[in-house]
C-alpha cells in the first residue's frame, strides 16, 4: 500500500507520519522554550509543558474524530445519489467504512479520507453555520498566513546573522549589539540587501512545493528530523567551549510566577498542529493504532522540549540564555569548533524551512474548499496555479517589506492559535457527534473516535480557551498601560 497512488496523493507508512507531526509541532517555539524555562522556573515550566501538551493531545483526537465522522457523512450522501448502481448488500453495508464494523478491515487500508481529503474549512461547513464558518476561516487564514510570514522570515534572518557576523570577522553573537538594516554585510550590500537575496533564495527552493503535495517532502522530512535530533546532541553543553561555560552554571529558580505569561505563549504555540491535520493524516496506508502512535509522537516532543529545555537552564545562565538558543553557541567561549559553531547558528534553518511547505498546502487547500460549490470542478490553471500563488505571494510580500514580526507573532499566536488548537476542534467535535447521531442513528460507532469522548472534556477544552484569551489580553492591557 505504500507505493499505490490514489486522489490524496502518495500513501505513506504510520512512522513516517509520526515524522512528519513532529517537524511540524517543533518548530520555531522550540528555540523560544530554554529562555522562557529560565524565566519561569524549572518546575512551573515543566507542569505547564505538560499540561499544554496534553491539551494539544486532546482536541488533535477531536480534530480526527471530526475528520473520521465528515468523511463518512460524504460517503453516505454519495452512496444515496448513486444507490442505483450499487448493489443491495453494497449500500447496506456502505453507509460509512468508518463506521460500519464490516468494513472495518476495507477502511484501515485506505486512507480517512478515500475520496479526497476533508480539510478543516470542509468540516467546519458542514458542521458549522454561516458566522461559524466564517469566524473559522478568518481564525485560520490569519494564523497560517501569519505563521508563513514568520517562517519566510526567521530563515533568512538567522543566514544573515551568521554570515555578516563572519564577513566582519567577528567571533560569535554579541548580545547587547544593535544592528540596523542599512549596515554594511558583503561590501557594498546593506545588511537588508543580503537578508532580501536569502528570502529571494528561500521563495525558490521551498515555494515549488507549494504547487503540490506535502509528500513530496518525505525525504526532506525525514532528513529534517535526524538534523533536530544532532542538533540537540550538539546542544547538550558539549564541547571545550561548554566546559568554560560550566564554570558559570545556571541555578533557574524553581517557580518565578511572574514568567509566566511569556512561557504560556511559548509553550502554546510549540504544539500547534491542529490545522495541518488532514494533510498529514490522510496519506497514512494504515490507521488502525493512529491514536497510540500520536501519544507516541507527542511523549517523542515533550522528551524533546524537556532535554532541549534543561540542558539550557542548567548549562547557562538564566541573564545569558538569548531568546533564540541557538545563539548562545555562535560564540567561540561557548564552541570552539568553527564548523559546529556554524551548524548551531544556522540550525533554525532546519528547524523552519520543512513547516513551511506543510503549512502552505494547508492554506493552500483550504482556499480551494472555501470557493468549492457542490459537483464542481476547478480549471487546471485555478488550481495548479492561481491557489498555490494567492498562497505564497502574500508571505513572502510580508516577509520582504519587514522582518520584524513580533506584533504579527503576538496576534496569530496568541488569539487565532488559540481558536485553532482549542476552540475549533472542541466546536467541532461535539457538532459532528449530534450530526452523526441524527444521520446514522443512536449507537453508531465511530472508529477513529476520540478516547476523550465524554462531554465534559469539550466543556474543559472551551474553558481552558476561555482562560487563555483572558490571560493573553489582561497581560497586554497591563503591558500597554504600565508603558
Amino acid at each position: 500500500m505504500a507505493g499505490e497512488i490514489t486522489e490524496t496523493g502518495e500513501l505513506y507508512s504510520p512512522y513516517v507520519g509520526l515524522v512528519y507531526m513532529f517537524n511540524l509541532i517543533v518548530g520555531t517555539g522550540a528555540l523560544t522554550m530554554p529562555k522562557a524555562f529560565a524565566t519561569a522556573g524549572w518546575l512551573v515550566s515543566l507542569v505547564l509543558l505538560v499540561f499544554v501538551g496534553f491539551m494539544s493531545f486532546v482536541t488533535t483526537t477531536f480534530a480526527m474524530e471530526a475528520m473520521a465522522a465528515a468523511n463518512a457523512q460524504l460517503r453516505w450522501k454519495r452512496m444515496e445519489i448513486h444507490k442505483e448502481e450499487d448493489d443491495e448488500d453494497s449500500s447496506t453495508a456502505s453507509d460509512s467504512d468508518l463506521l460500519s464494523q464490516d468494513n472495518y478491515e476495507r477502511a484501515e487500508k485506505r486512507p480517512i479520507l478515500s475520496v479526497h481529503r476533508v480539510e478543516m474549512g470542509q468540516m467546519a461547513s458542514m458542521f458549522f453555520n454561516r458566522v461559524g464558518v466564517n469566524l473559522f476561516y478568518f481564525c485560520i487564514i490569519t494564523y497560517l498566513y501569519g505563521d508563513l510570514a514568520i517562517y519566510a522570515a526567521a530563515v533568512p534572518v538567522s543566514l544573515m546573522q551568521v554570515t555578516c557576523i563572519s564577513g566582519n570577522d567577528s567571533c560569535g553573537v554579541d548580545t547587547d549589539a544593535k544592528y540596523n538594516d542599512t549596515d554594511l554585510c558583503w561590501g557594498p550590500l546593506r545588511r537588508v540587501d543580503v537578508y532580501r537575496i536569502y528570502l529571494a533564495i528561500f521563495t525558490a527552493l521551498l515555494g515549488p512545493f507549494t504547487f503540490f503535495d506535502v509528500q513530496k517532502t518525505k525525504y526532506l522530512q525525514i532528513l529534517t528530523s535526524l538534523m533536530r535530533w544532532i542538533g540537540l546532541c550538539h546542544h547538550d553543553c558539549a564541547g571545550p567551549g561548554a566546559h568554560r561555560e560550566r564554570t558559570r552554571r545556571g541555578h533557574p529558580p524553581l517557580a518565578n510566577f511572574l514568567g509566566v505569561q511569556n512561557l504560556f505563549g511559548v509553550c502554546v504555540y510549540s504544539f500547534m498542529c491542529q490545522h495541518s491535520l488532514p494533510s498529514l493524516i490522510t496519506p497514512i496506508s494504515s490507521k488502525r493504532h493512529i491514536t497510540r502512535l500520536l501519544f507516541l509522537d507527542y511523549a517523542l516532543i515533550l522528551a524533546f522540549y524537556g532535554l532541549l529545555s534543561f540542558t539550557a537552564i542548567f548549562c547557562f545562565r538564566g541573564d545569558s540564555l538569548m531568546d533564540m538558543y541557538t545563539l548562545n553557541f555562535a560564540r567561540c567561549d561557548v564552541v570552539g569548533l568553527a564548523a559546529v559553531r556554524y551548524f548551531l547558528g544556522l540550525f533554525p534553518v532546519f528547524t523552519i524551512s520543512t513547516n513551511f511547505p506543510i503549512i502552505a498546502v494547508t492554506l493552500r487547500n483550504n482556499w480551494k474548499t472555501l470557493f468549492h460549490r457542490e459537483g464542481g470542478t476547478y480549471p487546471w490553471v485555478v488550481d495548479r496555479v492561481v491557489f498555490p500563488t494567492i498562497t505564497l505571494v502574500p508571505p513572502i510580500l510580508v516577509a520582504f517589506c519587514t522582518h520584524d514580526l513580533e506584533s504579527l507573532v503576538a496576534i496569530t499566536g496568541a488569539y487565532a492559535g488559540t481558536g485553532i488548537q482549542y476552540v475549533i476542534p472542541a466546536f467541532l467535535v461535539y457538532l459532528c457527534r449530534k450530526d452523526t447521531q441524527l444521520t446514522f442513528g443512536c449507537g453508531t460507532v465511530n472508529k477513529h473516535r476520540s478516547p476523550f469522548r465524554h462531554t465534559f472534556w469539550v466543556a474543559f477544552v472551551l474553558l481552558w480557551a476561555f482562560s487563555c484569551f483572558f490571560f493573553v489580553t489582561a497581560y497586554i492591557v497591563l503591558k500597554e498601560t504600565q508603558l
